[in-house]
């Protein structure tokens, strides 16, 4: 990195002054660039779009996309085209395809990439174990191999919190083992998408994923040490996501049914 910004540095300008996020990113002469999310903040999103229309990168990877989805992808189409052309479905849990649609739109000669690990392989996961449903090599990303007991622990931690400390205390271990092979396959898709593509690369995935730390661009740079990767967390309102990111951006909160509601 260049210098332009400490390691964990909050903006609270609006996408229209954002600048110093694009300064910031061009400064680090990033390969890859990893834009956090909320999912369901349309803030965030539209910060996505702004930034990759500035990026203009060769390919994008999307979280909520499967390999299949996304080998669908129509250039240029319209909005209710493309979500029918993808299989974006809404109703299944993802977010509004109204908020991804602009990021498409931004990226037109863009080549799309998909990582998305549905539940039926996420429940293999946890009965098979991480490195036999991996669609890589288990190796290379280091899902051969359990976490350093502290970090396991932390990471057990945070997914009770998020999850309003509801589950099982067994769950939580094989929460951890979905998160990394979601990580992985992210982190997978990616080094595809640069070695056909070339760089840059964009990555849109939510926060948890997006982190320096742990998540996707500590895959990348496992597999690749020399990898020059950028990392933008989008906070809301006054918080910061959990994690360590070259840069995290802050936009207005929205208005949202209590998560724990549907636990209790």
């Amino acid at each position: 990195m260049k210098g332009l910004f400490c390691a964990l540095a909050v903006v609270a300008a609006p996408v229209a002054s954002a600048d110093p996020v694009l300064e910031a990113i061009a400064g680090a002469e990033a390969a890859v660039v990893v834009l956090g999310e909320t999912h369901d903040n349309p803030h965030h999103h539209a910060r996505q779009a702004r930034i990759v229309a500035a990026i203009d990168p060769a390919a994008l990877v999307f979280e909520f996309l499967t390999a299949e989805q996304a080998s669908r992808h129509v250039p240029g189409a319209a909005e209710t085209d493309l979500e029918t052309a993808l299989g974006w479905d809404s109703a299944t849990g993802l977010p509004d395809f109204s908020m991804y649609y602009p990021i498409f739109a931004a990226a037109p000669g863009a080549e799309i990439r998909g990582a998305r690990v549905p539940r039926n392989r996420a429940r293999e996961a946890m009965q098979l174990g991480v490195s036999e449903v991996f669609s890589g090599p288990a190796a290379l990303f280091g899902l051969d191999a359990p976490l350093p007991e502290a970090e396991q622990a932390q990471r057990q931690a945070l997914q009770a919190e998020s999850h309003c400390n509801a589950l099982p205390e067994e769950m939580l271990p094989l929460m951890v083992a979905v998160q990394r092979l979601r990580d992985a396959e992210l982190a997978r898709a990616t080094l595809a998408a640069l070695d056909t593509a070339g760089p840059p690369v964009v990555v849109i995935t939510g926060n948890g994923h997006a982190r320096k730390d742990r998540g996707v661009p500590a895959m990348l740079k496992r597999a690749r040490p020399g990898l020059r990767v950028f990392a933008l967390g989008q906070a809301e309102g006054e918080g910061t996501p959990p994690g360590r990111f070259d840069l995290v951006v802050s936009s207005r909160p929205v208005d949202r049914e209590d998560p724990c509601a549907a636990f209790r």
